[in-house]
């Protein structure tokens, strides 16, 4: 590939990370541009002290002349891959909330790091996908919220638990970012060495039970009358939240003993066969 290929593949990337609708605006504002300078008259050097601006403004016209076809084509194919890239996040989506856990297990990894990604932006995150053909270096998506960033690592393996490996080096990629959170999403489950490596370590662990609750729950909004926005946030701050380990309801308990005691947490209703904990907010 060469060097002008490989910048307007670039190019292109960056393009389809934007909506659609903003491809297409740029497009435009690039064209109206680019057209504009490259209509404007370069006057000859009256001496040859003004050569060395001729010659520069003459290379502004030339690359203007040039860009301004090019600049609108990439931004219209950015938008164009952006809006088939939601359409295809969606549909990947709403088969995986319907269908659960099965479904998920017959996407390619690219698939579920879609998947997940649009779970996360319909929780409320902006999502930033850096898995794809480049290296992630251990991120696979970076989200962005109410100002802090949380970074994802997705496992997509099947049959198998992820160990306690994939979590430290998730730990040790967010102090190196330093970043707020991360999570690690798997369709399948965790070793115990690795969910209690995550303890106290602001990692989050989703798989199994979890991982099929967080897609129900993230599945697309209702619409809603303004009369019943009220009522509707009341009965979402009552519901109890979901195990990070199961994807069980949740119940309010009393530590009885420890560093915590007396203090009320959430935890998970199959207790003791299941030991899931959230702070209580």
């Amino acid at each position: 590939m060469s060097k002008r290929e490989g910048l307007f593949t670039e190019l292109l990337t960056i393009a389809a990370r934007f909506p659609w609708w903003l491809g297409v605006l740029l497009a435009a504002v690039s064209y109206a541009a680019f057209h504009y300078l490259a209509g404007v008259f370069v006057p000859a050097a009256a001496t040859t002290k003004d050569i060395g601006n001729a010659v520069i403004a003459a290379g502004a016209k030339s690359g203007a002349t040039i860009f301004q076809y090019i600049a609108p084509i990439v931004f219209l194919a950015g938008a164009l891959a952006s809006a088939f890239g939601r359409r295809k996040r969606s549909a990947l989506h709403g088969r995986a909330a319907m269908e659960g856990l099965p479904a998920v297990g017959t996407m390619t990894w690219r698939e579920f790091e879609l998947l997940i990604g649009e779970a996360f932006r319909r929780r409320g995150f902006s999502v930033d996908e850096r898995g794809g053909l480049r290296a992630d270096g251990g991120i696979d998506i970076v989200l962005a919220k109410e100002g802090e960033r949380h970074i994802v690592q997705c496992k997509h393996w099947r049959a198998t638990k992820v160990p306690v490996a994939v979590v430290r080096e998730l730990y040790g990629v967010m102090a190196a970012q330093s970043v707020a959170g991360g999570f690690v999403v798997t369709a399948g489950e965790f070793t115990r060495e690795a969910r209690d490596f995550a303890t106290g370590r602001n990692i989050e662990l989703i798989g199994g039970g979890a991982l099929a609750a967080m897609l129900r729950e993230a599945s697309a909004p209702v619409r809603s009358t303004s009369a019943d926005v009220t009522q509707k946030q009341v009965r979402q701050s009552d519901a109890p939240p979901s195990c990070p380990k199961c994807g069980q309801p949740m119940v309010k308990r009393i530590a009885r003993q420890g560093a915590n005691a007396g203090s009320a947490f959430w935890g998970c209703n199959s207790f003791p066969a299941c030991r899931g904990v959230r702070p209580l907010t």
